[in-house]
């Protein structure tokens, strides 16, 4: 059986200065359609990077994900099964008056539009669900989001082969694969800060994302494996402060500190459990989750939890 066609994409929206609600739609020159921005999955990439990197080259806006949106799976003409992989993505002025976008072959037109009119001009019934998905968390009040993202360092040399301290343990090839891999998945959620355990296997895995995003890392005990005890004070006082400060920031750590940085998380957010914050908590080497939170009400729980690893 051949796989799926994999691609993504997303649902860009902004304010306007009257306070009205716009979302933004293509119109495709050769299809004569209209839908939103999206396409498909290069080799090596993930499905957050695909996204941000295909707004960027159907629209000339340079967005960060939101909250997913869910998928929409449909056969295209040739046959072959297709699902798309969609992000809530809130468009800053900025993006909009930096834009690059000139008609071409590919898409002859951009138009913002209100949600009634988008339902009206989307040629496609799964468009149109995805535009009534995005619209339901936005009469919410929960589509402006900002993430925790938890992010397992990359496969480090087993203790058994290292004789040094156990914080020097360095990554495998492997592991620097994994972290090259994820890093621009990572950047596709614009974060604003980067925190890492002091160990030099979370420090080496961050870096990538650290390059591509030209943050500083900022190193802490507080979520070491050194430093893990069972005890969550620590952590919570991390988590705490990046819920405070309402920004994406990317926290790398331990196998044995996730479950306590999620936790932190979901107790402060008031987020019942479930099967996919476990999932979370149990991330391999390498992988990541991402923890959406309302900007405006932290307290009222995640809005999604999403769980990424390396392409290779």
């Amino acid at each position: 059986m051949t796989d799926p066609v994999l691609a993504a994409g997303a649902v860009c929206w902004k304010v306007t200065l009257k306070g009205k609600l716009r979302i933004l739609v293509v119109h495709r020159t050769q299809h004569k359609d209209t839908s939103l921005p999206k396409g498909k999955l290069d080799p090596g990439e993930t499905l957050p990077e695909t996204a941000v990197r295909e707004i960027a080259e159907e629209t000339g806006l340079v967005v960060g994900l939101g909250a997913p949106l869910g998928v929409v799976e449909y056969v295209m003409p040739n046959g072959r099964d297709k699902k798309v992989y969609y992000w809530a993505a809130e468009v800053e002025p900025l993006a909009i008056a930096n834009s690059t976008f000139a008609s071409n072959d590919e898409i002859e037109e951009l138009t913002w539009m209100s949600v009634p009119k988008a339902r009206k001009r989307l040629s496609y019934p799964h468009d149109i669900d995805i535009v009534e998905r995005f619209a339901e968390l936005y009469a919410q009040g929960r589509a402006r989001t900002f993430a925790i993202i938890a992010l397992r360092h990359g496969k480090a040399t087993p203790p058994a082969e290292w004789a040094g301290p156990d914080a020097t343990r360095p990554l495998l090839p492997r592991g620097e694969i994994q972290s090259l891999s994820v890093a621009p998945g990572i950047a596709a959620f614009r974060p604003a800060k980067l925190i890492s355990s002091t160990a030099v296997r979370c420090t080496t895995t961050i870096n990538p994302t650290a390059r591509l995003t030209g943050l500083p890392v900022a190193q802490t005990d507080k979520i070491s494996q050194d430093a893990y005890s069972g005890r969550d004070e620590a952590v919570t006082d991390v988590v705490a402060k990046r819920l405070e400060k309402r920004v994406t920031a990317v926290l790398c750590s331990h196998g044995p500190v996730l479950p306590q940085i999620i936790e932190a998380v979901t107790r402060a957010t008031g987020t019942p459990d479930s099967a996919r914050l476990q999932r979370a908590a149990a991330l391999s080497t390498g992988e990541y989750a991402v923890l959406h939170v309302p900007v405006d009400r932290p307290e009222s729980g995640l809005v999604a939890v999403e769980i990424h690893g390396p392409a290779v």
